[in-house]
C-alpha cells in the first residue's frame, strides 16, 4: 500500500507540480487600448503567479514585482471622426487590407526597436516563451523563430476568420460559423449562409494577394522564413458571446480577463446614480470615436430622447455639450467596469465593442447597440440572440424608434431576466481566465511547446488538405467502373444482337 502512494504522489509532483518561475517575453505590437487591456490582463495573471514577464508596449504604467515594461513607441488613433471612421472601417474591402497594412508596419518598427533588434541578432535569450498579439499577418511570430521559443498569440476578439487556416490549420464552417466581420451572430438563412461564404472567400484572397505585394514592397526577413506555429492560443471570447462551433484543443477561451474587482464610484457620479429614483443609463462609444463628432442630427435624437424618459443618463462625451438636457451628465471619462456593476444602472447604450459586452454580461445589464465596425455588429447580434439586447443603425436613426427601444429595454422585464440568466452562465466556469492563463502556460512549456495539440493540418500539403488527391482517386474509381459497366453491357448487347441474327435463320 505504501508503494502504492508514493507512486502515485511521484507521478503527481512529475505531472502536476508548478514549473520553475518563467521567463516571459511579451509583445504588444497594436496600440490600441481595448487590445492592451486583455494583454495587459493575461499578462498580470502570469506576473502574480510568480512568473517574470518583460514586455514592450506602448502603454507603460510602472514596474513591478516579475514585471517589467520596455517603452515601445507606435502610432496611436483615439478620438476619431465618427462618420469618417464608420463609412471606412465598417467595410470588409477597407478593413481586410489596412488590418494587413498596419500589422506588418507596427511589425517593422518593432523588430527595428533596438534592445530587442540586440536580441534577434545574437539569437540567444533567457526566455522561456514568447506572448504576442495576432491581427492580420505572421509577422507578429518572426521573434518566436529567431528565438527558437514556443509561440503563444493573443486574440481580443473572437477568432480572426481569415487568419484561422494560417494559424491553427483549418477554418470553421461557414454554413455554421459566422466571419468576424459578419452583421449576424450565426448564418441561419440562406442569404446569410452565402454573404458568410463571399466575406471568407474574399478575405481569404485580399489577405493572400496583401501578403505577396507586402513582401515585395517590404523585404523584412521575416519574408524569408516559414512562420511560427503557436502553441496555443488565448482568445477573448466565451461560450455566450460566441454561437457553438467546433474548437482545438490549443484555443483557450479567456473572455473576461479583464474584468476586475470593483471599486469606490467617484462621489460626484454616485451621487448621480442613487439619486435617480427610477435608474440610469450608461452610454458610450469607447475610446475610438469622438462622440463630439457626430453630426448634429444623430446627437439631437439622442438629446431629444433622453429628455423625455424617466432614468438619468451618463454620457461619455469629449468637452462641452450644447442643449444637454437637465437629466444627463458628460464627462470625458467613466469608471465603466464600475458603474454597470451598481445595481441602480438599467441599461448600457453601446458600440459593441468585446470588453464592454463582457462588462455587460458580468454586470447582467441589457444592452441597445449601435455597432459601428470590425467584430461590433457580431458581437451586438450575439446579445440579441441571447435576449438581452436590441441592435440600431447609427447613421438611420429616428427619435421614435429610439424612444421606442428604450423604453422597451427598460420596461419590459425579458431583456433583464435575460441578462441574469446569461451572466450566471457567463460566471459558471471550472476556472477562472486568469487561472486558465497560468495552467496553460505552464502546460506549453511543461510539455516543450505542446506541439500535440497542434492540427494534423499542418502535416498535410494544400491538395491533401482539400482532399483532392482523394478525389481523383475517387474519380478515377467511378470512370473504371463506368467503363468496365459500358464494356460489358456493349459485350452483352452485340452477342445477344449476334446470337438473334444467327438464331433466327435458323427458325425460319
Amino acid at each position: 500500500m505504501k508503494l502504492l502512494v508514493y507512486y502515485i504522489l511521484t507521478v503527481l509532483i512529475k505531472y502536476y507540480a508548478p514549473v520553475d518561475a518563467l521567463q516571459i517575453l511579451a509583445i504588444q505590437n497594436i496600440a490600441a487600448k481595448s487590445h492592451w487591456n486583455f494583454m495587459s490582463a493575461v499578462l498580470q495573471s502570469l506576473s502574480d503567479n510568480g512568473h517574470n514577464v518583460t514586455v514592450y508596449t506602448p502603454f507603460l504604467a510602472g514596474n513591478r514585482a516579475n514585471y517589467t515594461e520596455v517603452y515601445l513607441e507606435l502610432p496611436s488613433r483615439v478620438g476619431l471622426e465618427a462618420l469618417e471612421s464608420i463609412n471606412s472601417l465598417g467595410k470588409a474591402t477597407v478593413i481586410v487590407p489596412l488590418g494587413m497594412n498596419m500589422t506588418r508596419y507596427y511589425c517593422n518598427i518593432i523588430h527595428e526597436q533596438t534592445e530587442l533588434r540586440e536580441i534577434l541578432r545574437s539569437g540567444k535569450s533567457n526566455y522561456d516563451i514568447i506572448i504576442t498579439e495576432l491581427l492580420s499577418s505572421e509577422c507578429s511570430s518572426y521573434v518566436a523563430f529567431k528565438l527558437n521559443l514556443p509561440l503563444i498569440y493573443v486574440i481580443p476578439s473572437s477568432m480572426i476568420t481569415y487568419m484561422e487556416h494560417a494559424v491553427l490549420g483549418d477554418v470553421s464552417n461557414p454554413a455554421t460559423v459566422s466571419h468576424l466581420l459578419a452583421h449576424h451572430a450565426v448564418p441561419r438563412t440562406f442569404v446569410q449562409r452565402f454573404t458568410n461564404v463571399i466575406l471568407l472567400g474574399f478575405s481569404l484572397i485580399a489577405l493572400l494577394y496583401k501578403e505577396m505585394e507586402l513582401k515585395k514592397i517590404d523585404g523584412q526577413p521575416y519574408d524569408l522564413v516559414k512562420p511560427i506555429k503557436p502553441s496555443l492560443i488565448y482568445m477573448n471570447s466565451d461560450f455566450i458571446t460566441e454561437g457553438p462551433r467546433p474548437m482545438l484543443p490549443n484555443v483557450i477561451q479567456i473572455g473576461g480577463i479583464h474584468l476586475k474587482t470593483p471599486s469606490n464610484i467617484p462621489n460626484d457620479i454616485l451621487e448621480f446614480i442613487e439619486n435617480s429614483p427610477h435608474g440610469v443609463i450608461y452610454f458610450t462609444f469607447g475610446s475610438v470615436i469622438s462622440m463630439s463628432t457626430l453630426p448634429n442630427h444623430i446627437q439631437n435624437a439622442f438629446k431629444e430622447t433622453f429628455a423625455q424618459i424617466s432614468q438619468r443618463i451618463l454620457w461619455k462625451y469629449e468637452g462641452e455639450m450644447k442643449d444637454k438636457p437637465i437629466n444627463v451628465m458628460t464627462s470625458n471619462w467613466f469608471p465603466q467596469r464600475d458603474i454597470l456593476m451598481h445595481p441602480n444602472v438599467k441599461l448600457f447604450i453601446s458600440h459593441g465593442g468585446i470588453s464592454g459586452v463582457f462588462e455587460a454580461i458580468d454586470a447582467g445589464v441589457p444592452v441597445l447597440g449601435f455597432p459601428l465596425f470590425y467584430d461590433q455588429p457580431r458581437n451586438i447580434e450575439n446579445l440579441v440572440d441571447a435576449g438581452m439586447g436590441i441592435s440600431m443603425d447609427l447613421l438611420t436613426i429616428e427619435k421614435d424608434e429610439l424612444l421606442k427601444n428604450i423604453l422597451d429595454l427598460t420596461n419590459n422585464e425579458k431583456y433583464m431576466r435575460n441578462a441574469k440568466i446569461n451572466s450566471e452562465r457567463f460566471k459558471d466556469r471550472p476556472m477562472s481566465p486568469a487561472e486558465s492563463v497560468v495552467y496553460w502556460t505552464e502546460y506549453v512549456v511543461r510539455h516543450k511547446g505542446a506541439p500535440h495539440l497542434r492540427s494534423h493540418a499542418f502535416n498535410l500539403t494544400w491538395y491533401q488538405y482539400f482532399l483532392l488527391d482523394v478525389i481523383v482517386v475517387l474519380l478515377l474509381f467511378i470512370y473504371f467502373v463506368l467503363f468496365i459497366t459500358y464494356k460489358a453491357f456493349k459485350f452483352i448487347y452485340y452477342y445477344f444482337l449476334k446470337y438473334s441474327q444467327t438464331v433466327k435463320p435458323k427458325l425460319e
